[in-house]
């Protein structure tokens, strides 16, 4: 292969056509912060954003949560569109259903926190393409090392887009109604 091949070989897998879409997204059965089972078909024809994180994360999710928040406002004040956001944990062992109920009210009334057992947030990670793991500290405290993404998903809670830590609130706001009036047409 000659140099201007690669190149060009690298410059059309970074910018597509993309085959399909992907793989992210699926089934999962979760406990909400009202201690009720929920699945995927509960959030079906609703536009949702889903962020992964956990309730002792001390900068970054709470950074990103507040993005999401004045988002979502945003988006309904400048599109008339609602859009459900959703909080996953990725720490079943401390985020208990009374925990993420705590933590999801501090950010937004509609924010839905999910938590799970360690096999079904395991589950659920994998399908969304998450990576998460505890980091060890030198107390008993620890941090979990994950994702930082938000996943904008349509009403048959399939991924349209992921928004990464680098999109401020104005360019997740775009961004989401862009997708949406995209595929709305």
């Amino acid at each position: 292969f000659t140099t201007a091949e690669i190149s060009n070989a690298s410059k059309a897998v970074k910018e597509g056509p993309s085959a399909g879409k992907a793989a992210i997204g699926g089934p999962f059965n979760l406990v909400n912060h009202d201690g009720k089972r929920v699945t995927e078909k509960d959030f079906k024809g609703k536009w949702t954003l889903v962020y992964f994180g956990f309730t002792h994360c001390p900068d970054i999710c709470p950074d990103e949560l507040l993005k999401l928040a004045a988002a979502i406002d945003k988006i309904k004040e400048k599109a008339g569109i609602d859009i459900v956001p959703v909080f996953i944990s990725v720490d079943p062992e401390r985020d208990t259903v009374e925990q993420v109920r705590e933590y999801v009210k501090e950010f937004h009334p509609k924010l839905v926190g999910l938590t799970g057992t360690p096999d079904e947030i395991k589950k659920v990670a994998r399908a969304y393409r998450v990576y998460y793991m505890k980091t060890a500290e030198e107390d008993s405290d620890y941090l979990v090392d994950h994702s930082i993404v938000m996943y904008l998903m349509d009403p048959n809670m399939e991924f349209v887009k992921f928004f990464g830590k680098n999109n401020d609130v104005n360019s997740l706001t775009d961004g989401v109604i862009k997708e949406i009036s995209q595929r709305k047409k």
